[in-house]
């Protein structure tokens, strides 16, 4: 089985989108068929040994439509009219339209000009909008009925009435009846204006991918010895030194070898100020340097970049249904043929009961333009569209539709610990001194031993220090003791002692001075390291696995929108319990493995709960698989990343809840379009049917029905674009 996407042109509502996917999934060996109407793209899922893509394109262009496969070099049909056919049609209708007034107004217009006239300004709109014919009778006869079929016979039905009548009137076989050429051509010029404007919008809605697409540069300087050569950044290679200066974007992940700069990340991470960059630091695709020079050792090139992963990912997002949309689809699927019954009966209805062809033909026209499933296609996709793409441009990537609309749900949220909840590496968090020693003598002696050696607590000890611009003395005699701490001399022959307590102890430095703190401190569950000079202990460190500034403010939002926070880690039940009350979680599972994780998520489900699961390591892969949404920190692991449906790329734990605003607020814009699309057709069918003419003589006429159909589709897509001024 191959996975495919085609480009498919000609779409115009969700009874288009159907059809397709109705076509495509007859053909032998296909698997499933997605259509997503505001892309026009279709996802298709076949075995190659029993279809091949001639096969597919051959299919859809019977259907009434074109494809092309997604890339190709082949132009995409337009699905909107171009500017000077479609002035030239709202010019012709407005004539028309113009003598239908001057009469209403009671200006006498002979019979012959009336016939002329509108036969001169009505053909040429209909030649120009043809397509809506050729796609419209061609779907009729595929048994797939669209919108193009209920515009071509409205359209088509008014001007072979209109030249009948004419033909009579001339002829002198028929007295002076009204005409409907104006009919037809408002119908096909407002629908036309409609689709034109619709296109505008919607094109909008994908502003998130296209400004993320701007960001990759065409061009790179590389650095060759000693010269600088502009390349095309596809002929970058891993291991290359790229020159990246001010206003220039990044074109490959990479460290930063030499220079220094600001480089602006927003548009990845959504972290609006830019982050200072040297050498050692690492960069990535797309970000710009908004001031000095970088030069960067390129690792990752080309669809291996994490820019290209995150535009990757988004567009498949927007190319995908949400299992909401399958309400739409399936009523969708009939509609258009329910449609043309209702129009055929009220028709009838009408002669029947008396009244004139003329009128039965005004309301056979009314109902199926009013009846436009546009707006019930439109309600759904266009709204994720503009909220994955919210999501992507403030550090939030959403890989899926059904991801999107799951999260809504959330009720529970699983925190791992370490790299997530924490930092993930340990930080000294408390210095404390004896009373005539000064802290910053204390940390120097500590920091001047631990840079001799390479444990992740020495480096904590070594980052405070440089952090706090400390010097650090001359150490010599230097003697690593394994698992216990460190020994040396100062310059004056004065000897140190760097470690546990226990080390304390068996060298015969009494720490009881100390030992309410080392008991706090230890009941904090932190490491402590106490530091000896010449026989006596000056001072303790506590260090810990710190917890992230932005947790306990993520926590806190959680609990406000009623959902529930767990922690499970591997950890003991003692520094579990102390990260847990610093976070403010409602619970915590300590001592859990590695494989028990996804076990410990399966339990949460059993209680009907929708979870969700933050994490970071490689072990958390298999819970983050396991819940109904995986969410990663983006500075976790690839296969953590890979594993996860939500990814937050700023690394920032306060994305969590805002993830989830994000799934509410764009649910909440897709059932007030669904509302709207249902509300919209159950009105203004029977409004266009007579149903309220004998009562209150309320009738619609074609050209206002049009009207209100492509306000309908606005409608929709303005309010699915309102999403992007909401703030996470």
């Amino acid at each position: 089985m191959i996975r495919e996407c085609y480009d498919i042109g000609g779409m115009h509502c969700a009874a288009c989108s159907g059809a397709v996917e109705r076509v495509t999934r007859r053909l032998p060996g296909v698997r499933s068929s997605s259509v997503n109407l505001v892309t026009g793209r279709m996802v298709i899922e076949y075995d190659e040994a029993r279809t091949t893509p001639e096969m597919i394109i051959e299919k859809v262009g019977k259907a009434g439509f074109s494809a092309v496969r997604s890339g190709s070099e082949t132009p995409r049909e337009a699905e909107a009219e171009g500017a000077g056919k479609l002035i030239a049609m709202l010019c012709l209708a407005g004539g028309d339209l113009a003598m239908s007034v001057c009469m209403m107004l009671g200006v006498q217009i002979p019979m012959i000009w009336q016939v002329l006239i509108g036969f001169c300004l009505t053909t040429p709109v209909l030649v120009l909008g043809r397509h809506f014919f050729a796609g419209g009778f061609r779907a009729l006869a595929s048994r797939a009925p669209n919108m193009d079929s209920l515009v071509a016979l409205s359209a088509g039905a008014s001007w072979l009435y209109s030249v009948a009548v004419s033909a009579g009137m001339l002829l002198g076989v028929l007295e002076a009846q009204p005409l409907y050429y104006e009919s037809a051509a408002m119908v096909i010029a407002l629908v036309s204006l409609g689709k034109h404007l619709e296109a505008r919008s919607t094109r909008r809605t994908k502003d998130a991918v296209r400004k993320l697409r701007a960001l990759a540069p065409d061009n790179a300087l590389r650095v060759e010895g000693a010269e600088v050569r502009e390349i095309r950044t596809s002929e970058i290679k891993a291991g290359d030194i790229v020159l990246v200066r001010t206003g220039m974007s990044v074109p490959a992940d990479g460290c930063v070898t030499d220079g220094r700069g600001h480089v602006n990340e927003s548009m990845l991470t959504g972290e609006s100020m830019p982050v200072s960059k040297a050498a050692g630091d690492e960069v990535v695709a797309g970000s710009v340097v908004v001031d000095g020079a970088l030069y960067v050792r390129a690792e990752k090139v080309g669809s291996d970049t994490m820019f290209a992963r995150i535009v990757k990912y988004v567009e498949d997002a927007q190319g995908e249904k949400a299992p909401i949309a399958r309400l739409a689809d399936k009523v969708a699927s009939v509609f258009v043929p329910v449609v043309i019954c209702i129009a055929v009966l009220a028709a009838a209805i009408w002669l029947i009961s008396g009244q004139t062809l003329a009128f039965a033909l005004n309301i056979f026209t009314s109902v199926l333009v009013i009846a436009c499933p546009c707006a019930m296609g439109l309600a759904t996709p266009t709204a994720i569209i503009v909220g994955t793409g919210l999501g992507a441009s403030s550090g939030i990537l959403i890989r899926s539709a059904a991801a999107l609309e799951m999260t809504h749900a959330i009720r529970t949220v699983v925190f791992d610990k370490t790299g997530t909840l924490t930092t993930g590496s340990p930080e000294v968090t408390d210095v404390l001194p004896a009373e005539d020693v000064p802290r910053e003598h204390v940390v120097a002696l500590a920091a001047g031993l631990e840079v001799c050696t390479s444990h992740p607590l020495g480096d904590a000890v070594c980052r405070y220090a440089d952090a706090h611009q400390i010097a650090l003395p001359k150490v010599r005699a230097y003697q690593d003791i394994p698992g216990k701490g460190l020994s040396g001399e100062t310059e004056n022959g004065a000897q140190i002692l760097v470690g546990s307590v226990a080390l304390m102890a068996e060298s015969h430095v009494g720490t009881g001075a100390f030992q309410r703190e080392i008991e706090r401190l230890e009941d904090e569950s932190k490491t402590v390291v106490c530091i000896a000079e010449g026989g006596r202990v000056i001072g303790i460190l506590g260090i810990a696995d710190a917890l992230r500034e932005d947790a306990h403010e993520a926590v806190r939002a959680l609990h406000e929108m009623g959902i529930r926070t767990v922690m499970i880690t591997g950890d003991g039940s003692r520094a579990a319990a102390v990260i847990a009350h610093q976070a403010g979680l409602d619970a915590y599972r300590a001592g859990v493995l590695p494989t028990q994780k996804a076990d410990m998520i399966r339990e949460f489900q059993k209680d009907g709960e929708k979870v969700m699961m933050v994490g970071d390591g490689i072990n958390d892969s298999p819970a983050l698989a396991g819940a109904d949404i995986g969410c990663a920190v983006g500075s976790g692991s690839d296969i953590a990343v890979d594993s996860a449906q939500i990814v937050l790329i700023g690394n920032r734990l306060g994305d969590v809840p805002r993830a989830i605003r994000l799934s509410r607020q764009t649910m909440k814009k897709i059932k007030q379009n669904l509302f709207w699309a249902f509300c919209y057709n159950s009105l203004g069918i029977p409004l266009a049917a007579g149903v309220f003419y004998p009562a209150f003589g309320w009738l619609l006429v074609p050209m206002v029905c049009a009207a209100a159909m492509c306000l309908s589709s606005l409608f929709v897509v303005t309010n699915a674009l309102s999403l992007k001024r909401y703030k996470l």
